[in-house]
């Protein structure tokens, strides 16, 4: 007991410390291998099992490099093992499974040769079936224990269900294992996918464990990006995309379908999050029908959570409401959250896929989320019904416009909500729609601009949780300037805008900002400058603060524009002029300047 207790503390404290851990491998090590080795009585089995648990921990701690000459000895073993006959209730089973594992993480696509070895027993274990018993039930039964600890009882009606855990812990591991090996070998796991997916999918919908369904649900990407890379690269055996839509036709509708029967709500939301990740992966494979079948299937998502949100609003209501259950509602308002989070991924990933082609689904759609940009919705429906709408704007341009006078007015609202995520959201829309919307946004142009005005210049609109929101009202102020330049006031509009810059929150929108702003001084545009050139100073403090913050602030070609620029700023300005506007510079920015245009 002591020795394995040692054990125990010596895995966590490499897998806590991973790395650093290196300094003490070349002595821990060769007692590892010998406990690996020896401790072979049947009184050392756990002994021997916790050995492989360290083993493959501090293999992963210190890396490939430090431990495959030991990995190869201690697979040898393994290998052996694998082949010995063990008894049902040997722990070495189990800890074998996730010794594979973690070796196969440590050592990457080094591990395809012990594949074949792997495979069998941890597809035979996956496959197990449930050793489930039904018997009648007595009033002695209603409290649901068995007299048996490796059996759960569950009584319903008049008949008792016993369920022996111990077989659906391991079928569990191997489900989890088989997702390992899927997600860390990728186009290297293309030979076991038929195996692994005819045995997975069918476990979505098993509803003796938890854990079964939740690695099954894991994996079904991983299938997809593994099938998809080894096409990819050639590595399919001769299979084409033909072999990767196949696939696709097998796991997507399999994962609709599940979602449809999921009683879990967080294991809904990861059904969720799994099938967005197979819609980006199938693309342009999945079929009309197939979009029909998840998109009723996100209805029904949506109409059942409403029902379990009124619910919840009428348990709240009871007399016997207590903080106990307050806390319980939250957690439960918070997994709901979740699956709304992964519905407005799911449907972003079908807008962006399909984009125009989508539309007819969008028009079923507003139904379901008009109602969610109420204000006494939750926040997150709110913000997700935004987001849609923001993906819908703009990968269907100008076939979006039908749309913006049913969601602009809501997120122009949007842009008071007290909330920073509805307020990016609302912020972010309205600069797609300035883009993208030509004459039809131009009736909203006097009130996005006050909107956006409001949101910059709020008291704290430079706090951290505030940011993204300010970068996104800059960057949709910065796109009214650029495609409503006619229905404002420039001379006005313009220079408040400049005032904002640079961005620095929200990196991708930064980019996009920094690229117009060089656009606009290449074309001399004359509202930036201002009369006499009064705002090259501020332009040129921007290109200084851009370039001191490296590459995170602007792109390559970029970065490049700005330095040509400021080239050809010293040598077309009066050198009054240039002498003033270097002034105004911070000490750093001088010389952040200095370095760029002497290189």
């Amino acid at each position: 007991m002591v020795q394995e207790g040692a054990l125990t503390a010596l895995a966590s404290a490499a897998d806590s410390s991973q790395e650093h851990f290196q300094k003490y491998y070349d002595a821990v090590m060769p007692y590892l291998k010998s406990i690996l080795m020896n401790a072979t009585d049947k009184s050392n089995r756990m002994l021997r099992a916790k050995s492989m648990e360290c083993i493959s921990l501090v293999g992963m701690a210190v890396g490939k490099q430090k431990f495959k000459d030991d990995a190869k000895q201690v697979m040898e073993v393994l290998m052996t093992l694998q082949g010995s006959q063990m008894e049902a209730d040997d722990p070495i089973t189990s800890y074998m499974l996730q010794a594979w594992a973690r070796l196969c993480k440590c050592l990457g696509q080094d591990f395809l040769p012990y594949m074949n070895v792997v495979m069998p027993p941890l597809l035979q274990s996956a496959q197990l079936k449930p050793d489930v018993s039904v018997t009648s039930a007595g009033p002695e039964d209603e409290n649901g224990e068995s007299d048996d600890e490796g059996v759960e009882t569950i009584t319903l009606g008049d008949k008792r269900i016993g369920i022996r855990t111990s077989l659906l812990e391991e079928k569990a591991t191997a489900c989890n294992m088989l997702c390992c090996y899927a997600d860390e070998l990728k186009e290297g796991f293309f030979p076991w996918i038929d195996q692994v997916a005819t045995t997975l999918v069918p476990l979505l919908k098993f509803y003796f464990h938890e854990e079964v369904r939740k690695a099954a649900v894991s994996a079904m990407p991983e299938l997809l990006r593994s099938a998809k890379l080894a096409i990819e690269k050639s590595q399919s055996q001769g299979r084409d995309e033909s072999y990767l839509k196949q696939l696709s036709d097998y796991i997507v509708p399999a994962l609709v379908e599940a979602i449809h029967k999921e009683p879990d709500t967080q294991i809904c939301a990861s059904m969720l999050e799994s099938l967005n990740e197979s819609i980006q992966l199938s693309g342009t494979l999945l079929e009309e029908g197939q979009v029909r079948s998840i998109v009723d299937g996100i209805k029904e998502v949506i109409t059942a959570s409403a029902l379990r949100r009124r619910e919840r609003t009428d348990r709240a209501k009871a007399e016997d409401f207590d903080s106990e259950e307050e806390d319980l509602l939250r957690e439960e308002n918070e997994q709901e959250d979740e699956i709304f989070d992964q519905i407005g991924d799911c449907l972003g990933t079908l807008v962006k896929t399909f984009k125009t082609y989508f539309l007819p689904f969008f028009d079923e759609l507003s139904v379901y989320l008009t109602p969610m940009l109420a204000k006494d919705k939750t926040v997150e429906e709110r913000r997700i019904a935004i987001c849609i709408f923001d993906d819908v704007a703009e990968h269907c341009r100008e076939a979006a416009v039908r749309y913006y006078d049913t969601y602009l007015p809501s997120l122009l609202e949007a842009c008071t909500s007290e909330n920073p995520d509805i307020r990016q959201a609302a912020v972010y829309g309205i600069g797609i729609c300035a883009e993208f919307g030509g004459s039809a946004f131009r009736p909203h142009t006097g009130e996005a601009l006050s909107r956006l005005y409001n949101v910059i210049k709020h008291p704290n609109a430079l706090d951290l949780d505030n940011a993204m929101a300010y970068d996104n009202a800059v960057s949709a102020l910065g796109k009214i300037c650029q495609f409503h330049r006619d229905g404002i006031d420039a001379s006005q509009v313009v220079p408040a805008w400049l005032s904002c810059l640079p961005i620095k929150n929200d990196l991708i929108e930064a980019k996009i900002v920094h690229e117009q702003l060089c656009t606009m001084l290449e074309k001399s545009d004359r509202e930036l400058l201002g009369h006499n050139n009064q705002y090259l100073p501020k332009i040129v403090s921007i290109f200084a603060e851009i370039l001191c913050a490296g590459k995170d602030l602007a792109t390559e070609q970029t970065f490049s524009k700005m330095v040509n620029l400021l080239r050809q700023l010293q040598t077309t300005l009066p050198p009054s002029v240039l002498a003033s506007t270097w002034s105004s510079l911070q000490p750093q920015q001088q010389l952040a300047l200095q370095s760029v245009l002497s290189s």
